[in-house]
Parts: structure tokens; sequence; C-alpha cells
């Protein structure tokens, strides 16, 4: 690049100095006259006329102009070095030498650098331009420091609530939800628990001096974990190896597949719902619920709450349901007693005592205790039923149903109230269809709104039709169910009192007295009892 900026040349010719001024071009600047008058006298060119050389410098065009004798001895190109106050840039500005002249060459100004303490960040690339269209008068930066790259902090990103709350939440009524709690981080099987990322240590910088200019320090860190859980090959990531619930304590991440309430589930609990299986180490209040897909198994005693598991549920103390509690395990459900409560069992149930509640199992229902009773309420096996007593001298109604999977028997009703339903709709709209029809054989046309009509029964009289076709196949299967069970029995140890109903598949017979020691089973299609 042609210099741009204004700048003065010396020639002596048999020693008088001629001075050329070259003004500035294309928007260059132009040369100070206290630099110039500078560069001269350095020179000791002292006996020029001052005016004159000042309107030489600040013309606007290129000035020759004598300055007058002087020893007439020539000098070379040279340079002043700059560094700038955070020491990041040597700065250099050259100057011309006589037109004769010696120039400066790379060697030259590495050299000066050197010189001046210029270790670091020296821009050669700077250097070959400026030797190239050599430009005077001009500040060049031919040195640049490195400024430090501070790093980061290591950080690590959790992806399960690590910031559990217990404070309930407010509803839109203004009241307070004690049983919806965040109490529980929920994880499944190779689940993403959580994410480091490494500390970047950052680099050191240097100013053109070669100091060093360090970087800040960074907090590094580390995943830390206990059982169930796995890290990748870089141990930057971890991973659930079970189906249960997260939990970050002092920095270290814990994976457990049993949930433990340590006292009671209620207000400071909050409502459980878990993947895995939960134990309760107290009671269970009334009104809260629990979901688990494993086991649950409950120190102390139940009151009118939900409990939902898919595996086994026990209940070391007893259910006090006050007619409210609702209880479904996927497996067994084992407890002291059961009062006034609603469970089902996918397994067999056994208790202590059973008083005026609904007991539904799949397998058999056994009142184990010396002491123990059916005592009011509808109890339904798969297999049997088996007391010490089944109903109380004051004739307590209690109902004994065995013989069939109680959702198959609650099936069977369902679709029997069903069908006959649409029975009812076929043999109630087919002589009105067969009427209308006899019309249209004729020839006749129905009036708009008598059409509308045979579309809106035709329509239900097909709905109807379709549901006896479905349903009739199940039905019938469920009643050959009902009527070949054979070896459902409902055992009484002591005594069964007037009051209960016993039946067992498709047919009942109801105590009238007092019946000790007996075992009820069906027989020729009828329900009877022998001694035990």
């Amino acid at each position: 690049m042609p210099q741009l900026n204004g700048y003065l040349q010396i020639e002596f010719i048999d020693k008088e100095a001629i001075g050329y001024f070259y003004a500035p071009k294309e928007g260059g600047v132009p040369l100070d006259i206290k630099t110039a008058e500078e560069y001269v006298r350095k020179h000791e060119i002292i006996n020029y006329d001052v005016d004159m050389f000042r309107l030489a410098v600040t013309s606007k065009k290129d000035v020759k102009m004598k300055l007058g004798m002087t020893k007439g001895i020539e000098f070379s190109e040279s340079l002043s070095i700059e560094t700038s106050p955070d020491k990041m840039q040597a700065i250099v500005t050259f100057y011309p030498g006589s037109v004769k002249g010696p120039k400066l060459n790379t060697q030259d100004i590495l050299m000066s650098l050197d010189g001046a303490g210029i270790k670091y960040g020296i821009d050669q690339e700077a250097i070959a331009a400026y030797l190239k269209d050599r430009t005077f008068f001009t500040p060049v930066v031919l040195a640049r420091g490195k400024e430090p790259r501070h790093g980061t902090d290591a950080t690590i990103e959790y992806f399960f609530n690590t910031n559990i709350s217990l404070k309930p939440k407010k509803n839109e009524d203004g009241t307070v939800d004690y049983h919806n709690l965040d109490t529980i981080a929920a994880v499944n099987e190779g689940d993403l628990l959580a994410r480091l990322t490494p500390a970047d240590k950052g680099e050191n910088g240097y100013d053109v001096c070669g100091n060093t200019m360090p970087c800040r320090t960074v907090k590094v860190l580390r995943l830390e974990f206990g059982k169930n859980i796995r890290a990748n090959e870089e141990r930057t990531e971890i991973f659930s190896e079970v189906t249960g619930h997260a939990s970050l304590t002092d920095g270290k991440v814990f994976v457990s597949n049993v949930y433990e309430v340590p006292a009671d589930v209620d207000n400071s609990t909050g409502n459980i719902d878990y993947d895995g299986n939960v134990h309760v180490n107290g009671n269970v209040r009334g009104g809260f619920v629990i979901q688990a897909k494993g086991d649950v198994v409950i120190e102390g005693v139940v009151e009118d709450a939900m409990i939902k598991c898919d595996g086994q549920l026990i209940v070391k103390r007893g259910i006090h349901g006050m007619s409210k509690g609702s209880f479904y395990a996927g497996g067994n459900v084992v407890c002291q007693f059961i009062e006034n409560a609603k469970v089902t069992a996918g397994g067999y149930v056994e208790a202590g005592s059973i008083l005026h509640s609904e007991v539904n199992a799949a397998g058999d229902v056994i009142v184990s205790s010396r002491k123990g009773f059916i005592n009011g309420g509808t109890i339904r096996a798969g297999g049997k039923v088996e007391s010490q007593t089944i109903g109380s001298p004051m004739g307590a109604q209690t109902h004994i149903e065995v013989g069939i999977l109680p959702e198959k028997k609650e099936r069977y009703n369902q679709l029997k109230k069903k069908m006959l339903e649409a029975k009812q709709v076929v043999d109630q709209l087919a002589p009105i269809i067969d009427k209308y029809q006899a019309v249209l054989r004729t020839g006749q046309r129905l009036e708009p709104k008598h059409a509308v009509y045979l579309r809106d029964i035709m329509k239900k009289y097909q709905d109807a039709k379709a549901v006896l076709t479905d349903d009739e196949a199940e039905f019938r299967e469920l009643h050959k169910m009902l009527t070949i069970s054979t070896n459902s029995k409902v055992v009484v140890q002591k005594v069964v009192h007037p009051g209960v109903e016993i039946v067992i598949s498709d047919v009942s017979y109801n105590v009238k007295k007092d019946i000790s020691f007996v075992y009820f089973f069906k027989h020729e299609g009828e329900v009877t009892f022998r001694a035990l």
C-alpha cells in the first residue's frame, strides 16, 4: 500500500540539505510540525527558515525546500518502539533515512524489537508488509500479546428433581392441598440422572515482553454416586440401573427401588406415587393415597386411605376403612384385620378378621386367626373362603361367593344386563320395523317424517342386534365357567350363623340356623354341606 500520510525525507547535495515534504493523500494524516522539527533536529539540521518549514509541513501539495548547509552525512532509516500501557502491543514508528541512506531489513527490525524487550507475539506478516510498502511517521503494531483465555467451572446438570419441596400447594378455592406434595423423584431403568460438563482450565496469556498473564482458577467437579447407578466410559454421564427414585445427598446421587417412609403417610409426606416398592414405617392416615408398581408394606394401621399396588399389600396392624377406604393389590393381601373397607387382590387375601367389608380375591380368602371371623359385607373368591366363624348371632347380612374370579363374575353380570336390555330393544322395535317394511313392499312412499323415524329406529335396532352378536360368545363362555365350577368351597372351622348367603358359581344357599364344623360345596346343581 502506498504511503498515504504526510512525511518528510532529506537529501544531501554537496552538503546542502534538501527537504522533500510529501502531502497526505486520499484522506491520510498530515505530518505533525513538532514531529518534523524533532526529525530534522535529530539529524543536526538547524539553520532553516522555521516559518517556511512549517508552511511546507502543512502544505496540501508536495513541497521541496532548501534547509541549509550541514555536515551532509547520510543517515539510515530508523524506528522508535513504544509499548501500550498494558504491554499488549508493541507500536513501532518508522522514520525515513536520507535519500541515499541505508534501509532497514527484517533482521534490523527484529534486533530492535529484541533490544526493546519485545519477546512475544511479533507479527512477521506486519513486518513483511512494511518492508514491501514502507510507511513513515505512521505507528504500526508489530507485536501483540495474547490475552489469557479464562476457562469455565465444571458444572453438573441433574435430570431429576433435586429440590424436593414439602411446601403444600394452594388450590384455586384458596384451600391448601396437603396430599399432592412433590416428595419423590421417580426414575426408570436406563434414565439419565446427571451429566458432568468438565472444567475448561483456560489458557495463560502473555504480554509482548513475554510476561505470563495467568487465567483464573476454575472449579473442578466429578460425579459422585452410589449403588444401582452406572457411568459412561468418560464418567461424564450416569444412568439408573433400576426403576425407583433418585436423591441427591451432599453432592452424591443415590437410587433406590424401595421408597422408605420413616413415619406416617400424612401431611408431612403427601400422597405417594412410586414405580417400585414402598415401605411405610408408621401408619397411613385417612384421605391419603399410595400407588406403587411393586409391593407396599405398612408397619402400622391404615385408615380410610386408597392404596393401589401391582405387587403384594401387607398391613401388619390392619385396615380401618371407615366405609371409604379402597385397596387393590395385583398380588396377595395380608393384614391383621379388615374393617369397613373394599379390598381387591389378584392373588389371595389372608386376614385375622373381616368386618363389614367388600373383599374380592382371584384366589382364596383365608381368615386364619384362632378367633377369626367374617361378619357382614360381601366376600368373593375365585378359590375357597375359609374362616373360624361366618356371620353373627345377631344375623348380620353376610354374602359369600366362590367359584369364579370376582372380576369375571362381575363381567358376567354386566353382560347379562347389557344383553337383556339389547334384547328388549330388539323385541320392541322388530314389530314396528316389520309394519313399515310391509308398507314399502306395496310400493307406497313414506312421508318425510316417517322416513326419518324409520331410519332412527333401524339404527337402534341394528345397534342392539350388534350387541347380542358381539357379546354372545363371551357371555356363553362365562356362563359355562359358572356352571361347571366344582372345586370351590366355603370352609367353616367353627360356626356359620343365620343371615349368611353362600353362592357357589350360579347357585346359592341361605343359612337358616347355626351350622358348625362344615364345608359347603356344589353338588348336582345345588349347594350342600358336609362335616369337616
